[in-house]
């Protein structure tokens, strides 16, 4: 690589680097949106509700993040217990309604807090909610309570609130509980308890959800919250965290690392490093590599060759010496005897270890004696020694 692109690659690392740090170190926005969710710490999350929740039982919490048809199977019915909705829109249908109704006609409780209350819940309770869409949203409203002891504990939310009460109520089954009320709305039911069943079993409705969040938990309003949450009988608490609008969804790997904002600005640094790669690696051509032969063993060749001129030179006398001099070389390796004399000893202890006949490996040192004392040899001698010196050795394997 020349000086002039190492400049640029370093260039661009270092733009990349600074916009890491500026996006790192600049301060986040605040999200002002719904979440209701029990680990988000924005405004509208619960975070704080959710951790406070421990005072108003001496049970442990129990999170559901799954569906309540799913769910229902694992809450043990042989005990009481509250599970608590809180979201801006709460709906139940079909088999999640169903498993809902027979959780609390079992003498269960269940907190609904929602500015929006509909379905076959709502149906089945004859009870409908309104949610103011005006400007009216935007002055404050001063939320109480009917029982004349918790008086004091009226709160006026000036800022972060949708107004929504009821507007129809089944009254023999219903006790109101809280009133919602301003200069411009007469005073309206926004809290109520509906019996339900014949095990004592009640739904607590509640229309302000917001009451719940962060943000008026940590702005003097922690008292109205705590208020509506002593109307729940000290059973065991299950949080719902599946019917929220902050629920926490991750459907595939890439989705929960655009999620994380480390994970994210890593794989923003490893496709932008890529690019930057190719983008440089592109202009370079690979030199062709040259393909080499593995060295071929020509050893065969070369005796054949070696052979083939001592035979044309009739040079038989070398020929046999040579293949007189192999055949005992190869005695020595594979039986371990001494060739040095070639005495009966040597026929007999030979035969027994190549499981030759006697008169054979007799003959055929015979023959090896004849041709080393004579002096000149023809071809006729070659061919005999090496017949059976090959028939010798063919026999041996």
């Amino acid at each position: 690589m020349d000086k002039r692109s190492k400049i640029a690659l370093y260039s661009i690392g270092a733009v990349i680097l600074l916009m890491i740090i500026g996006e790192i170190a600049k301060p986040k926005a605040l999200s002002w949106r719904d979440s209701y969710n029990s680990q988000d710490k924005i405004p509208l999350g619960c975070y704080v509700l959710f951790n406070e929740l421990e005072t108003f039982t001496d049970k442990d919490i129990i999170t559901n993040t799954n569906d309540f048809y799913s769910s229902y199977k694992d809450i043990d019915s042989t005990k009481k217990s509250t599970t608590i909705f809180i979201n801006k829109n709460v709906s139940f249908y079909g088999e999640e309604a169903d498993a809902l109704l027979k959780y609390v006609n079992q003498g269960n409780t269940a907190l609904i807090s929602t500015t929006s209350f509909y379905g076959k819940i709502a149906d089945t309770l004859n009870i409908e909610t309104r949610n103011v869409q005006t400007s009216f949203i935007k002055k404050e409203t001063e939320q109480e309570f009917t029982n004349p002891s918790l008086a004091d504990n009226k709160t006026i939310f000036k800022d972060v609130i949708e107004n929504s009460y009821f507007v129809s109520i089944d009254t023999l089954n219903t006790t109101v509980l809280g009133t919602i009320y301003n200069d411009e709305l007469e005073e309206k039911v926004n809290f109520i308890k509906v019996k339900f069943g014949e095990n004592n079993g009640a739904f607590l409705i509640h229309t302000n959800p917001f009451a719940f969040t962060n943000y008026h938990l940590l702005n003097n309003n922690e008292d109205y919250a705590a208020t509506v949450l002593s109307y729940l009988p000290k059973d065991q608490i299950i949080w719902d965290d599946y019917y929220k609008s902050g629920r926490r969804v991750i459907q595939s790997p890439l989705r929960y690392i655009l999620s994380q904002p480390s994970l994210k600005w890593a794989f923003y640094l490893a496709i932008t490093t890529l690019i930057v790669f190719v983008l440089f690696k592109s202009k370079r051509t690979q030199r062709i590599v040259p393909v080499i032969e593995p060295l071929e063993n020509t050893t065969v060749e070369f005796t054949k060759t070696i052979g083939g001129l001592y035979f044309q030179n009739k040079e038989y006398t070398n020929i046999i010496d040579k293949k007189i001099t192999f055949f005992l070389e190869t005695i020595r390796t594979q039986y371990y005897l001494n060739t040095t004399n070639l005495n009966s000893d040597f026929i007999e202890k030979l035969a027994l270890k190549s499981a030759t006949s006697l008169a054979d490996v007799k003959a055929l040192i015979d023959l090896i004696k004849y041709c080393k004392q004579k002096q000149v040899h023809t071809e006729n001698d070659l061919i005999v020694l090496n017949t059976k010196l090959e028939e010798f050795l063919n026999n041996e394997n």
